[in-house]
């Protein structure tokens, strides 16, 4: 019997917004310090009230709008009742009956395949655990401490159709939906930081699903998702049955591990939260969808058709800059400065230099030296400028990588750099004349073979003038003038 795999995904993405999601406190990933962002609101404190983030419900719209689903006309909030550590109001303000977005869909880039969205609705975050943190406790060696900075962050959960036929599909629309919510800004979506997670439901043959958490990168959810396939398979044809279960995924072992078993709706008893009025996004002038629509940016698969008319890239280099909004904004700043410098029909060469260039040399640098975009001392306008001198063959390729080095680690203008170093490209041939003439004196034997007819001959002299000359030689001209020299002696 063939068994086919249905997967859909709850996604779960933090939001970028100053202040949590009911309170003034800082909505700051980056704090280290334990419960510093917190108020008597967030904390559940009595008598507090809770005042919804506008800005927080804006983005989700915005989320909703660019996929294509349709914003409610009334949509409100709801408690969801449940009793954990790290939920310090005994209860979740999050929406079930009436969310911000119904429907939508998203196309998979690799396949062009259509995934429907069911909901997309806002809540707000829990606390984090830290487990066995021990040596804090005299009578235990194994404790467990709450840091409740992230307790009320807001959080948006986008909940697919069981659309997903495999875990590349699966890894293909997280990735995909990541790139959505960088390029709207409405979130870092950075898994590490847990700003996005990752919950894939599994089924065969649209038996009994098993839910899968704890996934902290989209390589992990490719392989959890492998591996849970295969163990439902093997439960099916042994004759036993698929358990209704919450299982994690365990990175050490590579395999799922059964956490609890799945809780129904109902057993979180939802029902409307009194201290919050209803949203109703047509009657509120920011939250307008209209208005929104006219606010939504390029999108990902927007970009990449452009990107292929505009630059005459082939498909995989334009996912490829797309799948970083930073790349694709350096490429596409250092293409309009190239333009301005050298013709239509030199356009398809400087494009193909800079494209090089930036996805080999320059992002190999960022990497290497660790570096954010906003941190690299090269701007778009000195890289064109440093491609604009490979095109014109001032510089060789190998003086353009000391550049670009120089450029990286100290920053300054490229045609000073090569000036100041000796890196311009010597392209007259009354500056080579004389290393040519040193080169053939100190190497007879490869004049010989060479006027014999052994051609491998002549590059080995182009090699010796290149090192002589430190690479600043323009191998064009060494090649010509070499050929002149040797035909007069």
């Amino acid at each position: 019997m063939e068994y086919q795999p249905t997967i859909g995904f709850e996604i779960h993405a933090e939001l970028k917004t100053r202040t949590k999601m009911f309170c003034d406190s800082p909505n700051d990933p980056l704090e280290n310090h334990p419960n510093i962002n917190v108020c008597p609101v967030c904390m559940g404190h009595p008598g507090t009230l809770p005042v919804i983030n506008k800005e927080a419900v804006k983005k989700v719209l915005l989320t909703g709008l660019a996929l294509g689903g349709k914003v409610s006309q009334y949509s409100r909030f709801e408690r969801k009742n449940y009793f954990y550590p790290d939920l310090p109001k005994g209860y979740q303000i999050s929406q079930y009956q009436h969310p911000l977005v119904l429907g939508g869909e998203m196309t998979l880039p690799s396949s062009g395949k259509k995934i429907r969205i069911t909901r997309i609705h806002l809540e707000e975050d829990t606390g984090r655990l830290v487990h066995d943190a021990g040596g804090f406790d005299a009578r235990s060696e194994r404790v467990s401490l709450v840091d409740f900075n992230r307790a009320g962050v807001p959080l948006m959960e986008l909940v697919t159709q069981p659309d997903i036929s495999s875990a590349e599909e699966a890894g293909d629309f997280a990735e995909e939906f990541r790139l959505v919510l960088r390029y709207l800004n409405v979130s870092e979506a950075d898994m590490e930081k847990g700003q996005l997670r990752l919950e894939a439901n599994v089924s065969l043959n649209m038996g009994t699903k098993v839910e899968l958490k704890n996934i902290n990168s989209f390589s992990a959810l490719r392989r959890a998702i492998e591996y849970e396939i295969k163990r439902q398979e093997k439960l099916l044809k042994a004759g036993k049955i698929v358990c209704h279960e919450t299982r994690g995924w365990d990175d050490n072992g590579q395999r799922t591990v059964l956490q609890r078993s799945k809780e129904e709706s109902h057993d979180y008893r939802y029902f409307p939260e009194p201290d919050l009025p209803p949203v109703k996004p047509y009657e509120d002038e920011e939250l307008n969808p209209e208005k929104l629509k006219s606010e939504l940016p390029e999108l990902p698969w927007q970009k990449r058709l452009r990107f292929i008319k505009e630059y005459n890239l082939r498909p995989e280099e334009s996912a490829m800059l797309i799948s970083d909004k930073n790349l694709s904004d350096f490429f596409e700043k250092t293409i309009s400065e190239l333009l301005e410098w050298v013709s239509s029909k030199n356009k398809a060469r400087a494009v193909g230099t800079a494209l090089n260039y930036l996805t080999s040399d320059l992002q190999g640098l960022v990497k290497e030296k660790e570096l954010n975009w906003d941190e690299l001392l090269v701007n778009p306008e000195n890289f064109a400028e440093l491609v604009k001198m490979i095109n014109e063959n001032s510089v060789s390729s190998r003086a353009a990588k000391d550049i670009l080095r120089i450029m990286v680690e100290e920053g300054g203008d490229p045609s000073e750099i090569a000036q100041s170093r000796g890196l311009k490209q010597i392209g007259d041939e009354s500056q080579l004349e004389n290393s040519v003439k040193k080169v053939l004196e100190e190497n007879p034997k490869a004049v010989a073979d060479f006027k014999k007819g052994k051609l491998q001959s002549l590059q080995f002299l182009i090699g010796q003038i290149m090192r002589e000359t430190k690479g600043a030689a323009n191998p064009e001209v060494i090649r010509s003038l070499l050929t002149k020299i040797i035909e007069r002696v």
